[in-house]
């Protein structure tokens, strides 16, 4: 049980950096950092968006709207880390 919820721990922790990494490139691309038009950038964007848009699009379901402010990332990350939370939890009470 413990290599199972251990591996569970790593797919959350995989995805909480993937999130990041879409964050961060949807910003390099909004402030004009990064051409959204290179390969590689749209290849990124369309992976990393195909990943976590399911889960924020949820998110953006129940949040106000804000106007230009998305808080649907930041809440997606502190869901992420609060799972990430009781699983160390389980982890360390021996179940």
């Amino acid at each position: 049980m413990t290599a199972l919820i251990m591996l569970i721990d790593q797919i959350v922790s995989i995805y909480f950096w993937t999130l990041l990494a879409y964050i961060a490139i949807n910003w390099l691309v909004v402030f004009k950092i990064v051409n959204p038009w290179q390969p590689f950038v749209r290849t990124a964007i369309h992976f990393l968006g195909r990943i976590h848009e399911p889960l924020m699009r949820l998110v953006r379901r129940y949040l106000p709207d804000l106007g230009g402010i998305d808080l649907s990332p930041i809440v997606l990350l502190l869901a992420i880390q609060f799972l990430r939370n009781l699983l160390v939890g389980f982890l360390t009470n021996g179940l």
